[in-house]
């Protein structure tokens, strides 16, 4: 049973920074697999942020370029999204996905392509 649970989200002034923590359980540690970033503002659909891609490459959304930074642990156990430099268009519920054991075509900031979701964790900028 594959669960991921984040951690990290909270109230924080413009130009601040937090960090994101996603954890995943019940995956086979050796398996590859893209993980993402994604985030959902209030009346709008939910987008891709930041992945780790299956072969340890790195995308970003042009928001997060530059701002934002996703990494992981050897074991991708946990994954974290380090974000810098704040913005108000930057509050929304951030979620960490996996995907499944079969690649989805299209890109890997596409939500299409993940299996597995977490419940997120607010992040509030003001």
């Amino acid at each position: 049973h594959v669960q991921l649970v984040e951690s990290g989200g909270d109230s924080v002034q413009i130009g601040g920074s937090l960090r994101l923590s996603c954890v995943v359980s019940g995956r086979d540690t050796s398996s590859k697999y893209s993980l993402g970033w994604f985030r959902q503002a209030a009346g709008k659909e939910r987008e891709g942020v930041a992945v780790i891609d299956r072969d340890g490459s790195t995308q970003y959304s042009d928001s997060a370029k530059g701002r934002f930074t996703i990494s992981q642990d050897n074991s991708k156990t946990t994954t974290w999204l380090q974000m810098n430099n704040l913005k108000l268009d930057d509050t929304a519920m951030y979620y960490c996905a996996a995907e499944g054991d079969t690649v989805v075509a299209g890109s890997v900031l596409s939500e299409e392509r993940y299996t597995y979701w977490g419940k997120g964790t607010q992040v509030t900028v003001s």
